[in-house]
């Protein structure tokens, strides 16, 4: 698993009683490139291809949806947001979200397959930044511009005659990264206004492996040792980057998946506590409690 949000999990799970995954549709896009852009409709390839029916699942891949009307209330990771015109929502690979059933989705939906964009471009716009808000607000001028950019990307998505494929990639793949270098900067903004501080390599590496290795890897030493920094090292990176502890990072990421697996799945317990490398059930119990002050079956039962 790259840097997904936790989808490894769910696919190591029943085909029954996992929180289903959709991945990206190339075949559902103009000259099946990696990306598509197009409205929003009830049943697009935007919506992973469940329409709005299906209220809570995964993808497996990008989606900014570029509202023109609102409010709507959409959920991602067990955070309600309403969202109005004007403004954008960010939903990255493996994040659970789930569709409002009662209200109208109206506006432009952008979808990127991971890896269609070059590296680079991925680490510059904070694609796996899962620490940041997907709401958006940009401000008048910032949503203007992103608009005109929006524009022009679809303007090239839909030219299917002036190149040829290699060159119509190309050129989708160089219009993407102006437009996703604004969408990117509304959220560094977003970032700082939160006081949010920027984080170094270290913590991007270490984050990185966390996400790669949580269900089975809870220990500090160990990331330390696997990255090649001494424990103090990282201990003062996470805590520059997020103001906690390595430990508490860890463990945060291991409840949110928890969470998304008692909450969207009929697994037991036990078998949730497995998921997200526990052995034992009772040690899995106790664990959650502390973090969230319900037993993982108190809170499935809060979910209904």
């Amino acid at each position: 698993m790259t840097e997904q949000g936790g989808a490894q999990t769910s696919a190591h799970l029943g085909t029954t009683e996992h929180i289903r995954t959709y991945p990206f549709d190339p075949s559902a896009s103009v000259f099946g490139v990696g990306i598509q852009v197009g409205p929003m409709g009830t049943d697009g390839p935007w919506a992973g291809g469940v329409g709005l029916s299906r209220r809570v699942h995964r993808i497996d891949f990008h989606v900014l949806l570029f509202f023109r009307s609102g409010p709507v209330r959409h959920m991602i990771d067990f955070t309600e947001y309403e969202v109005g015109a004007g403004e954008i929502l960010w939903i990255r690979p493996g994040q659970v979200h789930g569709f409002s059933t009662t209200e109208e989705y109206v506006g432009t939906a952008l979808t990127m397959q991971p890896g269609f964009l070059p590296r680079a471009i991925v680490e510059a716009t904070g694609m796996y930044r899962y620490d940041r808000p997907p709401l958006l607000r940009p401000d008048r001028a910032q949503l203007d511009a992103i608009e005109t950019s929006l524009a022009q990307l679809q303007r090239e998505y839909l030219d299917t005659t002036t190149l040829p494929l290699s060159l119509h990639t190309s050129v989708l793949r160089h219009t993407l990264t102006a437009f996703m270098l604004r969408v990117a900067h509304v959220s560094a903004q977003a970032a700082a206004d939160a006081c949010e501080p920027q984080p170094d390599t270290t913590f991007t590496r270490f984050r990185t492996a966390v996400e790669q290795s949580f269900t089975t890897n809870h220990s500090v030493s160990a990331y330390a040792d696997e990255l090649g920094y001494s424990r103090r090292t990282l201990v003062r990176a996470v805590r520059a980057a997020t103001g906690q502890t390595p430990k508490a990072f860890i463990d945060r990421r291991v409840i949110l998946e928890a969470k998304r697996l008692l909450a969207h799945t009929e697994l037991p317990v036990g078998r949730i506590g497995v998921a997200v490398g526990f052995s034992d059930s009772a040690n899995f119990s106790k664990f959650f409690q502390q973090h969230t002050g319900a037993t993982p079956a108190a809170f499935r039962a809060e979910q209904f």
